[in-house]
């Protein structure tokens, strides 16, 4: 009886796609079946032959999920058709995430703050249908404006300084701005961005475009936002919105952090920032201070960076970038409202408060939460790996980190990896990047009451 009870709680699950986080990953889900059925095509590959399924698969997923790794090189292997078929996945999946993690924070922010007043607002539903249309056509306008703002920017570039002919060169901007602004970390050079390391014409609108596409579309909403209203003698950061001042300063923490390590570790390495000059290490430390934030590009040769680098590129792709984002990992604001809670709980004081306000108990669950089965998942996902590959521990934690972070950076093991592996990374493609938002979504959707309280009994800690 049990296993037919949970038998029918499965196919239930299955059968029942109305819930949002349902929605996501029957989405996700088609995207990606549609996408492999295209990339199995031969007319997908320059030598007009059919692709092997796990290839293709891998690739999907890593374009939809926008990561970035790939098994096999972008440009060389895939047909104009087949690298359009890969653009259209990561803008497909950049906008799906921004849209839909925006639309579940609107829906969360009711259900948890705004209870009697959507009791009112459920009869003539006006006013949802109104917010919702302005997110998703704001997440459009916002992501289309910045792609095209760094499309010229790279085109110009790629026409005046390297002689590529307009077409290649329109080509070339618009291919790796949406794959920027989405932080997918495709590129079509073999080395990534190694050939541009010292162009900050080219790395630096990557850059930007990254950042941006990394805080979410709530942040740069409400910053641009209150910027357009109000002058700038009477711009007040106090005004913004708790999630939206976490964000920023946790963003530009991290990215500080980020930047001064992988610039001091690397700073006299032979084979990565040890030939260049003061400012272009500057440039290249700054971006790969960046970019495991969850960009995936890089502009130099990741396999050879010290342990000590890797290990800081772990814990950023780890925590990855803003909510409702094109970014992965658990989230800076997940992290920080992890720091806040440890700190309360230093001062001994009974509730956690940030930025003058209280932090809900059931947001630090859910925190925590996230965190662990994030954790968890790297932990099995690395074992599993390990028992595969036989590949050591600082480049295979590396490679699983990356892959559930949807960064797409590499210490260059992809390829050999056995197709036993590349399923471990595909399923850690799809839990990062669908996990954090689903499971976030759910738990604070899900309000059970108690009708009765057990006896209270504390157990040792520590």
């Amino acid at each position: 009886m049990a296993i037919v009870h949970r038998w029918r709680g499965l196919t239930g699950w299955l059968t029942q796609p109305r819930h949002p986080a349902r929605l996501v990953v029957f989405g996700f889900g088609a995207a990606t079946l549609v996408g492999t059925i295209l990339l199995l095509l031969p007319i997908a590959t320059e030598s007009r032959t059919a692709t092997d399924p796990i290839t293709a698969l891998f690739t999907a997923v890593s374009a939809v999920c926008v990561t970035g790794l790939v098994v096999v090189d972008t440009e060389s292997h895939w047909s104009l058709f087949g690298e359009l078929v890969i653009l259209g996945l990561i803008q497909i999946g950049g906008l799906g995430i921004m849209t839909l993690a925006s639309l579940f924070g609107l829906l969360v922010a009711r259900r948890m703050g705004l209870r009697m007043q959507l009791i009112a607002q459920t009869e003539t539903k006006t006013v949802r249908l109104g917010e919702s249309r302005r997110v998703v056509v704001g997440v459009i306008r916002m992501s289309l404006l910045v792609e095209a703002i760094v499309a010229v920017a790279l085109t110009a570039r790629f026409m005046t300084g390297y002689g590529e002919s307009v077409a290649r060169a329109v080509y070339l901007g618009v291919f790796h701005a949406i794959s920027a602004f989405n932080n997918a970390g495709f590129a079509l050079y073999q080395d990534s961005l190694i050939g541009f390391a010292t162009d900050p014409w080219i790395i630096v609108p990557i850059s930007l475009a990254l950042v941006i596409g990394g805080l979410g579309f709530p942040v740069i909403f409400e910053v641009t936002r209150s910027l357009r209203r109000q002058q700038v003698r009477e711009f007040r950061w106090r005004r913004w919105s708790l999630h939206t001042r976490i964000t920023l300063i946790a963003y530009a923490l991290l990215s500080l952090v980020g930047v001064v390590a992988v610039t001091t570790f690397e700073w006299t390495n032979p084979d990565t920032l040890g030939p260049l000059g003061t400012a272009h290490k500057l440039l290249v430390g700054g971006f790969h201070g960046l970019s495991p934030r969850t960009a995936g590009f890089n502009s130099v040769d990741v396999g050879s960076m010290h342990s000590a680098t890797l290990l800081v590129n772990d814990v950023l792709m780890f925590v990855g970038g803003g909510s409702a984002g094109t970014a992965g990992g658990i989230k800076v604001t997940t992290f920080a409202l992890l720091a806040f809670v440890i700190i309360a709980e230093i001062r001994g004081e009974p509730t956690v408060h940030v930025m003058g306000r209280r932090l809900a108990a059931p947001v630090q669950r859910q925190a925590i939460t996230v965190v662990l089965l994030g954790g968890g998942a790297v932990v099995i996902g690395t074992l599993l790996l390990l028992a595969i590959t036989g590949m050591t521990l600082d480049a295979v934690l590396f490679e699983v980190v990356s892959a559930f972070g949807t960064v797409g950076l590499s210490t260059g093991i992809t390829a050999d990896i056995p197709d036993s592996g590349l399923i471990v990374l595909i399923v850690l493609m799809f839990m990062g990047r669908l996990g954090p938002i689903t499971l976030a979504t759910a738990l604070a959707l899900r309000d059970r009451g108690r009708r009765y309280e057990l006896p209270e009994e504390r157990p040792i800690v520590g």
